[in-house]
């Protein structure tokens, strides 16, 4: 349950579960409500949240056990960070702008491939 995990993030950090969504930018009573009535935010706020705990969003629902950045100092990105920094950064540009980015995606990918051979 979404829950109990934030409020395992929230002890690890010292910090209760009313004050963290406070500092996250939620509303005061929030945390209740995913306790309640077992809720799983969405999202930004879920994004927010992962964000304020430093951990990714797919680690905050469970597809991941690992919170913590790789030895190297940074953890790698997965499908779904990708898609959701891309959907998140482009969402507003005209549909002109988002064929250029797909363009430009399909080029990269086709010179990784030819270096692959």
């Amino acid at each position: 349950m979404f829950y109990d995990l934030f409020s395992e993030l929230c002890k690890s950090k010292g910090v209760s579960v009313t004050k963290a969504t406070v500092e996250i930018g939620l509303s005061r009573t929030i945390g209740t409500a995913w306790k309640k009535r077992g809720l799983t935010p969405k999202g930004d706020t879920l994004q927010k949240i992962a964000d304020y705990f430093g951990v990714t969003t797919d680690y905050l629902l469970g597809a991941e056990t690992e919170k913590a950045p790789t030895p190297e100092g940074e953890r790698q990105i997965g499908f779904d960070d990708f898609t959701y920094a891309m959907h998140n950064e482009t969402k507003n540009l005209p549909q002109e702008k988002k064929d250029m980015l797909l363009q430009m995606a399909r080029f990269m990918k086709a010179e990784l491939d030819k270096e692959g051979q």
